[in-house]
Order: C-alpha cells, then structure tokens, then sequence
C-alpha cells in the first residue's frame, strides 16, 4: 500500500544537514510500522514528506501504486482527502463541533451526502466505544477520549494510508496503551496501512515492525524491541 523508494531529503544550511537518504519502506495493507529516532532525526519530516506536506531531495513515494512525489498541490489535497488518516498528538479536535460532526468532517470533505455521513461517523464513534456519546461536544472529554474521537475521524473515510504522529504523547501511561491497542486494532481491521512516529519504543513494541531512522535510512530493530 505505501512504497518509499530511495528517498531522501536534506535541510538547507549553512551547512545543510542530511536527514536521511536511500530511505526505502515497504507497509503492507493492515500492517502498522512504528518509526523511532533521536529528537531531531527527522520522524516527523519523512511523515510531512509522505503525506505530501514537504518535499524531497530525491527517491519516489507511492500509495497504492501511485506515485505521488511530483503531484501538484490540489492533486495532492485531493489524495490527501480520500487516501490519508492522520492521528496526531494534539488531537486537533474542533470544539464547536460535536464529536459525531468532528467524525463527519473527512466524509464531508469527500461531499458524502449528509445522512450518510452521519450514519458512518456514529458508526465509527461506536467502534472506538463512544457510540452514546456522539451529540457531546469536546470539552466534556478527558484526553484519552478525545484522542479515540480523533482516531474515529481518522478512519470514517476507510483511508487508504494512516500517519500518526506521537498520538499518545500527551496521554498517561494506561490511557496510551489503551488508545494504541484501540488504533492498530482499527488499522489492521480496516485493512489500513499504517505509520506511527514515536519516541517510546514500549509504544513502538505494540507495532507490527519497528525501525529506527537514521541519515543512511531505515533500520529493522524490531526482534531488539521485543526482547528489551
């Protein structure tokens, strides 16, 4: 489902700094990778570069087949919509809305008609177990509640590709691992594939595979995790 092939990117200096090169990645449909790193070695950047956000130096990115690295911007909007989750670590929760219509905001992106719409988001905030609690509003949620809206939200469209970026960063302890077992649970049954960036190599140990990204690339420390 997601092909990085050679990829690489640099920042600019003086002196430029490389953050990786030759960087190839292979995510298979319902499978979660987990991308660890130092502060700084560039875990969020390769996100923004496959969700299009920023660009590269060089290599090929594909999602489900297509090349996407030299689409233009409303081509890449219009991927982004119908092909991309995106969990964060600050939620980025609407709190006008209610949480059935921060749910609803992906599908009605995609001009779903509204009672459709509203019948997946309700759908999909009962899969993540706040089913009774659609018509709240933001503000009468704890963090680790919000943090399953927003995975709800990640998922209604059946995207293509999920991109988390330190999406329990600012839960305790039980809440994040409940919220990961939730989001890799969703992923793989959605048959999603998946990209977590984190700091916690105990977060990363509940994925699928985990690598640790380095300026030559990607390296498989996933039997380390398991026996740390």
């Amino acid at each position: 489902m997601l092909q990085l092939t050679d990829l690489a990117r640099t920042l600019p200096g003086p002196p430029p700094r490389v953050l990786f090169e030759r960087l190839s990645l292979a995510v298979a449909d319902g499978e979660c990778v987990a991308v660890v790193g130092e502060s700084g070695s560039g875990k969020s950047t390769l996100l923004n570069c496959i969700a299009g956000l920023e660009p590269v130096d060089g290599g090929e990115i594909r999602v489900d087949g297509e090349r996407i690295d030299h689409l233009d911007d409303d081509a890449m909007t219009r991927l982004r919509r119908s092909h991309y989750g995106f969990v964060f670590q600050a939620f980025h929760i609407l709190p006008h809305l209610s949480l059935m219509q921060n749910v609803a905001l992906p599908l009605w992106l995609l001009q779903v008609p509204d009672a459709q719409a509203e019948a997946q988001a309700r759908a999909m905030l009962a899969r993540v177990g706040l089913g009774a609690r659609a018509g709240d509003v933001p503000q009468q949620l704890s963090g680790g509640e919000l943090q399953r809206v927003a995975i709800a939200r990640a998922l209604v469209h059946r995207p293509k590709l999920v991109l988390a970026d330190e999406p329990t960063g600012n839960l305790d302890p039980g809440r994040a691992a409940d919220v990961l077992d939730l989001l890799l649970g969703q992923i793989r049954d959605s048959r999603a594939a998946g990209v977590l960036v984190t700091h916690s190599r105990l977060a990363a140990a509940r994925a699928d595979r985990v690598l640790e990204l380095g300026p030559t690339g990607l390296r498989d420390i996933t039997a380390s995790i398991a026996a740390s």
